[in-house]
């Protein structure tokens, strides 16, 4: 039987380890959940905001009773969690019966009085998937065969109506390598602003993590952009989700480094580049492309996704007034409530940015949480400064892979410091990699 004090260390485990894994690699997630002791993953699992990469890795390599306290956490929201308790308005959904002799007459027999066969059931997900995933779905909920490597095969031909994908994404459970493949290949033109609807879905319903999702969606312009999505009416990325993509774009981007002419020469040949973005990068780093054709208009999205993404120098101005918003956050008020309005009033002014508070915040684990200094809420998505918490995030990814890189073990030794750990992240972070003591460095 734990003591008190053994579940308080257990449970501040589980919430430090919770806020590092969201800039930590796939791999190393994997890792540091292993490490874990079974009060701390059964906390980390049941209370904690969790990411939507790590969800999925943790319902992927878990145990039962991993999945069985996920199923129950009430703050992994927004996501079906495939297996466990969790919406399922998909799953008896019937087929409209104005749409049957539609049906009848594309096929040339009674829908339901045989299983569509695999050509008959691309066929018409091919003719129906144009305004969203409804109508493919009244398709797939008739009997029908579905083919995984046919799919995969058709869509590699000529890519399926990004509604069709979706469709496929939320009702059969498809093979990871499909879902992969059903995530590579250029939308029709006529399908505008709903592109990006599969990809999405992919990681809210648990198919893939960030990481994956950017080592496979083509072609890579779509990457970049998943990485910068604008705010749009219809499905799109959470708060939390659009940092984890952030992040995830951002890893693969880290081979450009800080050079101008390799940004510029990502920007000339993302247009029309058919590959994903890793092979992107390689190609520009390399020096291995063609030249770009020139055929295409410039995409002021795209442009502006990369602008997003390529180091900038640019700093807030403010003089005494910044200087002094700066050393606030090394020194926390009486009342946290005191603190996150005064924060929150330094970023309504333009005097601290999300960067700040990462760089500046102690202790380092308070800077972790956004929480902490834009106040709580009912839900990951209804922060009010969403560009603080991603500039905040963008800068964690920073720090923490310059110093601990793709290293299971610093990643380790920094999750059981942040805990105790009183200082700033940078402060931290020069323990973990130079050991001793780090009180009376600048």
């Amino acid at each position: 039987m734990p003591t008190a004090e053994q579940d308080r260390t257990s449970r501040r485990l589980a919430w430090c380890v919770a806020h590092l894994l969201r800039h930590a690699p796939d791999h190393v997630v994997i890792d540091t959940t292993r490490r874990l002791d079974r009060p701390t993953l059964k906390y980390l699992c049941r209370d904690e905001w969790l990411a939507a990469s790590t969800v999925t890795l943790l319902l992927r390599h878990g145990t039962a009773a991993d999945r069985g306290y996920i199923a129950r956490n009430p703050r992994v929201v927004g996501r079906p969690l495939p297996g466990l308790p969790g919406p399922a308005r998909y799953a008896r959904r019937r087929t409209p019966p104005e749409l049957l002799p539609v049906l009848r007459a594309e096929l040339g027999r009674d829908p339901g009085a045989e299983p569509l066969t695999a050509a008959e059931l691309i066929a018409l997900l091919r003719r129906h998937g144009r305004r969203g995933p409804r109508v493919p779905l009244d398709v797939l909920a008739l009997p029908h065969t579905a083919d995984p490597a046919l799919l995969l095969a058709e869509h590699a031909r000529r890519p399926l109506p990004a509604g069709s994908v979706e469709a496929l994404l939320l009702v059969t459970d498809l093979p990871r390598k499909t879902v992969q493949g059903l995530l590579a290949g250029d939308a029709a033109p006529t399908e505008g602003g709903t592109w990006h609807r599969p990809a999405v879905r992919a990681v809210r319903m648990g198919r893939l993590t960030h990481e994956e999702l950017v080592a496979h969606v083509a072609p890579a312009r779509h990457t970049l952009l998943l990485g910068h999505l604008p705010g749009r009416r219809s499905l799109r990325w959470t708060l939390p989700e659009q940092a984890g993509m952030q992040t995830a774009v951002m890893r693969a981007l880290r081979p450009l480094g800080d050079d101008p002419r390799l940004w510029a020469e990502l920007l000339r040949h993302a247009p029309g580049h058919p590959g994903p973005l890793p092979a992107l990068v390689a190609g520009v780093v390399g020096g291995t492309l063609p030249g770009p054709d020139g055929t295409g208009e410039p995409d002021p999205e795209l442009a502006r996704a990369v602008r997003h993404f390529a180091p900038t120098t640019a700093e807030p101005s403010g003089g005494v007034e910044r200087e002094l918003a700066l050393a606030s956050l090394a020194v926390p008020m009486e009342r946290a409530e005191e603190d996150i309005r005064w924060v929150r009033d330094c970023l309504d002014r333009g005097l601290l940015t999300g960067v700040d508070v990462i760089r500046h915040k102690l202790p380092a684990c308070w800077a972790l949480d956004e929480d902490h200094w834009l106040g709580d809420v009912d839900h990951p998505d209804r922060h009010d400064h969403p560009e603080a918490v991603l500039a905040a995030h963008a800068e964690a990814y920073r720090l923490l892979t310059v110093a601990l890189g793709e290293d299971p073990e610093a990643w380790w030794r920094t999750a059981r410091t942040l805990p105790d750990f009183a200082g700033t992240l940078p402060h931290l972070l020069l323990r973990v990699t130079e050991g001793g003591s780090v009180s009376g460095r600048p």
